[in-house]
């Protein structure tokens, strides 16, 4: 039985609502996607908060008039901006005569978990493990009649700010439209793109978006690290605009054909100034002012990287997506230099909406459409089994 469900990603400069038609776990169609430009946000606060509704509102027409469906529920991903992650660590002693891990212990010690959190200032919207152990055993995802005396685990929340929840339901009932669910679109992101074998070594995720930067570690199927960075490539097109004089929708177009690298690219670049005559700019004028604020941004990324406190192996992977770097030729390589790691682009998972800049609108779906079949595939991580206990 097909199932139809909808939802938005709040980007920095965009509005994404999807619609997609879901057969349990084996296909996922989107059959209508529209977006919006608005002015995003910035610390936890609307950059324009009166000019929001009108932006949600032409992304969904735009996304029901390709799906030809009206949206009448729709899930909501809370960025990273307005979210935080906990990670915390707790144990039960396991009984019986036989002792082995159980649902009951499971239960147990995601109590004492959330108990170990204590009081929190927002809503919790996921509950997920990076780990679970049993005695000094090995790290798995699949603790169930496992045998020993004690059960360890490391559990990840993802508390959503509640001015972000209340303030987009009550912009959402304005259109009389019901918010179903609230979703991380940081986790989304995480779970869809990077393999499980590669989250059980621990991985980074670096999303350089329009006015922030995520930066995001993954263990298992839990964030256990993420920080958002106020700074991304608008902030590249901004200093671009100002050093060469121009205006910013001509700054973001050499922004965007700008190769990283020294000997690929154009050498000249061409833009109207502000009068509207036609000035010729060369590379290095350009490189100058365009490198000198990436550079600071994959040294705040590296920063965030040591703050995080994960260690991370010789297998351990860096992803970088978003539309601030990723989608310029050589980026992937200019942050790899900086990290003094390699680099990867996030493999593609869709044949529409396929750019970096619309990864988290897919993981934010994928997520949802996960929580509504009930369960994950090989490949995406969470099983049905632990559903009821994740959240979603």
């Amino acid at each position: 039985m097909k199932t139809v469900v909808s939802a938005m990603d709040f980007g920095t400069s965009k509005l994404v609502a999807l619609v997609a038609e879901a057969n349990g776990r084996e296909r996922c169609d989107i059959i209508g996607a529209g977006t919006a430009l608005y002015d995003g946000y910035l610390d936890g606060q609307w950059n324009a908060p009166s000019e929001l509704n009108n932006a949600i509102n032409n992304a969904i027409h735009e996304a029901e008039e390709q799906a030809k469906v009206r949206i009448r529920d729709i899930n909501i991903g809370v960025p990273g901006d307005f979210c935080t992650v906990r990670a915390v660590e707790a144990k039960v002693d396991l009984q019986g005569a036989d002792p082995h891990v159980t649902i009951k212990d499971i239960d147990e010690l995601f109590e004492r978990a959330t108990q170990a959190l204590g009081e929190v200032r927002g809503q919790i919207i996921h509950r997920s493990p990076a780990w679970f152990m049993v005695d000094d055993g090995e790290k798995t995802l699949e603790p169930m009649n496992a045998r020993g005396y004690e059960l360890r685990a490391m559990i990840s929340f993802v508390i959503a700010d509640q001015f972000f929840i209340d303030d987009v339901r009550a912009r959402f009932k304005k259109l009389d439209i019901n918010v179903t669910g609230c979703f991380s679109t940081p986790t989304g992101q995480a779970m869809l793109f990077i393999p499980d074998a590669e989250r059980d070594r621990t991985a980074v995720l670096v999303d350089i978006g329009y006015l922030t930067t995520e930066v995001m570690t993954v263990e298992g199927d839990a964030l256990t690290y993420l920080k958002t960075i106020p700074m991304g490539g608008g902030h590249i097109s901004a200093d671009l605009a100002y050093g060469l004089d121009i205006n910013i929708d001509s700054a973001e177009t050499i922004k965007r054909a700008y190769v990283y690298g020294l000997s690929a690219g154009q050498t000249t670049f061409d833009a109207p100034d502000k009068t509207g005559a036609t000035k010729t700019f060369e590379r290095e004028e350009v490189e100058k002012i365009l490198e000198a604020r990436t550079e600071e941004i994959c040294e705040a990324i590296a920063d965030a990287i040591r703050e995080s406190g994960v260690k991370l192996s010789n297998w351990s992977n860096i992803y970088l997506t978003g539309g601030g770097l990723a989608i310029n030729r050589g980026g992937k390589d200019y942050l790899s230099a900086k990290l003094e790691r390699p680099v990867r682009e996030l493999p593609r998972k869709a044949v529409k909406l396929s750019s970096p800049a619309y990864s988290s609108a897919l993981g934010l779906l994928d997520l949802v459409v996960d929580t509504v079949a009930g369960n994950r595939s090989a490949s995406g991580g969470l099983s049905g089994f632990f559903r009821n206990l994740f959240g979603g």
